[in-house]
């Protein structure tokens, strides 16, 4: 199912770039191939440490859901069209339930409780509270406190501080 979600997710992004004349930035590469050098060594880094195990594959989907919700956290900061706002709540709302469900799975298989390894850990916990089909802070909010933005790869890539 996430699977399938994500394609959508990138179809909505693949409409706003038709929609506002703009260069694909996936173009033809192949799955694992990016442009963006620092995309291409996280990706990298991420790829190798979920290959070791079932456990380190889920942790490093939930990390990917973390960063993906600062980076469109950061985009809404960074735009006033409306359209892209609302694609890109949707899209926190997304990965907010996305990461609920690895959380989840991670518990279920393992019994470990998943630390949050870059959102902070109030908004973390705003997202655990949340519904599945309904982001954590229950209307798609940015889940950050007035004035702050997000800090993804559009940022400072980097583990998040209690």
């Amino acid at each position: 199912n996430i699977a399938n979600s994500e394609q959508t997710h990138m179809d909505n992004l693949l409409r706003l770039l038709n929609r506002y004349e703009l260069i694909d930035p996936v173009q033809e590469n192949p799955i694992g191939i990016f442009a963006n050098a620092e995309l291409q060594t996280l990706y990298d880094e991420m790829i190798a440490q979920g290959s070791h195990s079932l456990l380190d594959a889920l942790r490093v989907a939930a990390a990917i859901e973390e960063i993906d919700i600062l980076d469109l956290q950061a985009g809404v900061a960074e735009t006033d069209k409306a359209d892209i706002q609302n694609t890109y709540l949707n899209l926190i709302a997304g990965s907010e339930n996305h990461l609920r469900a690895f959380v989840r799975v991670i518990e279920r298989q393992t019994g470990e409780t998943y630390v949050p390894q870059y959102l902070p850990s109030d908004y973390y916990a705003t997202i655990l509270e949340g519904e599945i089909g309904r982001s954590g802070a229950g209307q798609g909010s940015l889940g950050l406190a007035a004035g702050e933005r997000g800090q993804g790869l559009r940022g400072t890539r980097g583990p998040a501080q209690p």
